[in-house]
């Protein structure tokens, strides 16, 4: 009994560790598209510089879930759920950075102004924050409706990621600076795209956890 309750310990860190996670992940979003859409360098930078707190929670995340298998020997689903809780972290670990390479790109286009209102971006960003909140509540509650309503949340950005680059291929650049806005505003519509990947992939692991099926949700 002592043993269980232990390990019973360890899980709800490891839950409230991978919660501060999803937290700091929607944050950065958040935080680096307003910096995009108003290009704010220090708003950016922000972003940046707060990066490195979500790869320590990572590293706690895989040394909690290693000594809870090492101590507690856990089999059938306690071990899914550390390793699943390994797998959301490295992708909520991915997600902020890729929340970081919008940051960069507001940095690079401080002090130019917009070739275009940005409307469909800040759209993808909202819903990405959105998958990242639920693709956590998805696990915490081992939910496995709200884990396959990742894959349709990112069939949805994937179609507002079409409208991005359909639009911003029909511009027509005046300069090799407007030009290279385009791009980079291209680049962030693909971060948010993988950012939904991510969140997808979550909504797989907490499939899997729950019902030992791996499914494809990532189609």
């Amino acid at each position: 009994m002592i043993r269980r309750v232990g390990f019973d310990e360890g899980l709800e860190e490891l839950k409230e560790l991978l919660l501060e996670m999803g937290e700091r992940v929607e944050r950065a979003i958040e935080a680096a598209m307003r910096a995009l859409q108003t290009l704010d360098g220090e708003a950016a930078r922000r972003v940046i510089a707060e990066d490195p707190g979500l790869n320590r929670l990572e590293e706690r995340v895989a040394e909690l879930g290693t000594r809870l298998i090492a101590t507690q020997q856990p089999v059938a689903k306690d071990l899914r759920r550390i390793l699943v809780a390994f797998r959301i972290s490295n992708d909520l670990e991915r997600m902020g950075d890729l929340a970081v390479d919008i940051a960069k790109a507001a940095l690079r286009l401080e002090g130019q102004e917009l070739i275009k209102p940005l409307v469909d971006l800040p759209k993808m960003a909202e819903l990405v924050q959105t998958m990242t909140r639920e693709s956590i509540r998805s696990f915490l509650h081992e939910n496995v409706d709200l884990a396959y309503k990742m894959a349709r949340d990112d069939d949805a950005v994937d179609a507002i990621y079409g409208n991005v680059l359909r639009e911003l291929f029909a511009l027509r650049p005046a300069d090799a600076q407007d030009s290279t806005q385009a791009m980079l505003l291209s680049f962030v519509g693909r971060y948010l795209e993988r950012i939904a990947d991510h969140a997808t992939n979550i909504g797989e692991a907490v499939v899997y956890l729950v019902t030992n099926r791996r499914p494809d949700l990532n189609r």
